[in-house]
């Protein structure tokens, strides 16, 4: 079919795209700049390539129309983030007989009273992106139910792989967190290092749409995570092994930690583990097909990119 992918050329659409060429699809590739994809593929050369700029035409309520325009059977949308938008795409496209496949997030669930959650459990969202993400959802599910477009919601977890910094043993983005690691030095992990993080992939998500298209379920949403989330603590000593090493960690209330850490580091940290996900994707595995590979598989890929990007200072450390 044609398919229309928003946000062609980040992380998700660069895996995204060629999967769509190679299993026979046309694919029209949307981008708001001209950055070329994570990673070049042949299949790039068969992709038609067009430049849009969403909050201009979001705001000249011009974009659905443009959308629809394509007559496409399927619309995937990688870069939706408030619900006006998602409103006006979906109201654009309702009865054109289009598929809209939207991103979503694994923070539309707040704090989880049992784990692992899955996607009918009770949520209470907080932070702007994830209650902006919820009311997404709850939208386009609704309308779709309701005799609208159809769609399907894919909520994505802590996004990794070749290209990408990936969140850290500590919660945050803090880089040298895995040098330290590689070299050897003692690392502090608030509280008990037990809160979780829940990564996945690029290509696992892309994998998901891909399915999703094959197996169009409307009106329903899946999580689309690795098959178990990790404890800060289980992941820094995954990584020390990485490196031949044994974990040196320490460990101190959240409060006393951030003291010692950069504020944006710090802010960051909080609200991983104030949400702490861990997601079931039982739904996805057995209505789509879906099967993604470890989160420690996919960051051992994320780390080994930013070694040879000499991204992190490991002390001549080499992954083992």
């Amino acid at each position: 079919m044609r398919v229309v992918v928003i946000g062609a050329t980040g992380h998700i659409g660069s895996y995204l795209v060629p999967r769509l060429v190679r299993a026979g699809h046309e694919v029209i590739a949307l981008a708001r700049g001209q950055r070329e994809p994570y990673h070049p593929d042949p299949a790039w050369q068969q992709v038609k390539r067009e430049r849009v700029d969403r909050d201009a035409e979001d705001a000249a309520g011009t974009f659905g129309t443009r959308i629809a325009g394509y007559q496409a059977g399927a619309v995937v949308d990688l870069v939706c983030f408030t619900e006006d938008s998602a409103r006006q795409l979906a109201e654009a496209l309702r009865g054109n007989g289009s598929l809209l496949l939207h991103c979503g997030t694994i923070w539309v669930h707040g704090p989880l009273a049992a784990v692992p959650a899955t996607e009918d459990v009770h949520r209470e969202p907080f932070g702007e992106y994830g209650i902006a993400k919820a009311a997404i959802e709850a939208y386009l599910l609704d309308q779709a139910l309701d005799g609208g477009t159809p769609a399907t919601v894919l909520h994505a977890g802590h996004i990794v792989g070749p290209g990408w910094p990936p969140c850290n043993p500590a919660g945050n983005f803090d880089l040298d967190v895995f040098g330290a690691i590689a070299r050897g030095e003692e690392i502090a992990l608030p509280n008990f290092g037990l809160e979780t993080l829940h990564h996945v992939h690029a290509d696992d998500v892309a994998q998901a749409f891909e399915l999703a298209l094959s197996r169009p379920v409307s009106g329903e949403s899946f999580h689309v995570v690795s098959p178990q989330a990790l404890t800060l603590r289980g992941y820094a000593a995954a990584v020390a092994g990485w490196f031949g090493r044994e974990p040196r960690l320490r460990f101190a209330s959240f409060e006393r930690w951030a003291q010692d850490v950069d504020p944006t580091h710090a802010n960051t940290t909080w609200e991983h583990i104030a949400h702490s996900p861990c997601m079931s994707i039982e739904k996805a595995r057995t209505t789509l097909g879906y099967a993604p590979r470890s989160s420690l598989r996919a960051l051992r890929e994320s780390v080994s990119w930013l070694v040879e990007q000499g991204r992190v200072d490991t002390g001549g450390r080499a992954l083992v």
